[in-house]
């Protein structure tokens, strides 16, 4: 069993594995794939058999969403719960991913507002004044910005990485001792439908052009209904496809191409813009 616990060679490669954390952001599970990326040196580490190590993968995959640089907090929390999943056995592999969501937010509030919001616009500030001194002739300015910045962001995605690590062990031990897991789990849950249904306004794009005229008034069907409920099409039809892929159990292809095609037939029929 010891052989399968973290070692801090086994935490450095983690480390280097979360510095891709942005670099394959997607439109539906945004740092999804680099936060999976993250977790390849302890999944192949503390489990043995391919079931394990899939089921692993695909938990985190699920929309995962923060400030990357203080993601690495969040990746060593899971370092730790893996491997007391693989070695213990005596936690919920639900609450993995629970123990992320509930860190997304706090988590992205402190590295915008220290790093992005502080930070980086004082040495920016700094830098351009430096260069202006200069004549426009020294690089010392954006040189010193630079180093700042790297020295700045690998001590937070060390501190991350191994304190979240080493602390995560402690957090998950003292939670499920209180059953604070269990709720955890089921409020991220909540939470993840909620910022899921954020996103529909914006991804789901879908409204009519059709218009009632008469000899008193001109009424557009699409500003009436955006009156009563904004974004109120994309709703529905967002609510259809779940109901249709979760209670009907229909293949997602063949809604993605009866989207398609629907889409396709109601704009030449003049019902959808």
């Amino acid at each position: 069993m010891e052989e399968k616990r973290l070692t801090k060679k086994d935490l450095w490669k983690t480390l280097w594995y979360s510095l891709a954390i942005e670099s394959g952001c997607s439109v539906t599970k945004q740092e999804a794939p680099g936060y999976c990326q993250s977790m390849i040196p302890v999944v192949e580490k503390v489990y043995d058999n391919k079931e394990d190590k899939a089921e692993a993968y695909t938990r985190h995959t699920q929309l995962f969403l923060t400030e990357g640089r203080v993601a690495a907090f969040c990746v060593g929390v899971s370092a730790a719960m893996e491997e007391r999943l693989a070695l213990e056995k005596d936690i919920d592999p639900e609450s993995i991913n629970a123990v992320k969501v509930a860190l997304m937010g706090p988590l992205a509030g402190i590295g915008d507002s220290l790093l992005h919001g502080t930070l980086r616009p004082i040495m920016a500030g700094i830098a351009c004044s430096m260069v202006v001194a200069s004549g426009y002739t020294s690089i010392a300015g954006p040189a010193i910005f630079l180093l700042v910045m790297f020295a700045t962001v690998m001590v937070m995605r060390y501190f991350g990485i191994f304190q979240g690590y080493h602390g995560g062990l402690k957090l998950v031990a003292g939670m499920q001792e209180g059953g604070m897991l269990d709720k955890l789990t089921q409020y991220a849950a909540i939470a993840a439908f909620i910022v899921c249904g954020g996103f529909i306004s914006s991804l789901v794009y879908c409204s009519t052009p059709i218009i009632y005229e008469s000899q008193e008034a001109t009424i557009g069907l699409q500003e009436t209904l955006d009156g009563i409920m904004p974004n109120v099409i994309p709703l529905l039809y967002t609510l259809l496809m779940y109901y249709l892929l979760m209670k009907k159990k229909v293949s997602p292809i063949l809604l993605m191409v009866g989207t398609m095609v629907l889409g396709i037939v109601c704009v030449y029929a003049g019902i959808l813009a």
